[in-house]
């Protein structure tokens, strides 16, 4: 009595290469994609996001230089 899942089925690589294939079409076509609007309002946020990290960035790097010119001078 031979078990179904314990044969193990030998493929090659052109076979093997189909299958992800197959595997990778049906994995996109279960993606949603974002309408028009979303992708407009993601953008925007990720630009603000961005700008006040700069923001933040720029402001500590002008203290701490201003801070060691004063201490070093």
């Amino acid at each position: 009595m031979s078990d179904s899942k314990s044969v193990t089925r030998r493929r090659g690589p052109l076979a093997k290469a189909r299958l992800r294939l197959r595997q990778i079409v049906a994995e996109m076509r279960k993606v949603v994609y974002p309408t028009r609007r979303q992708l407009l309002t993601y953008t925007a946020v990720v630009l603000f996001f961005v700008a006040v990290m700069i923001a933040i960035v720029s402001v500590l790097d002008w203290a701490f230089s201003t801070g060691m010119l004063t201490i070093f001078g």
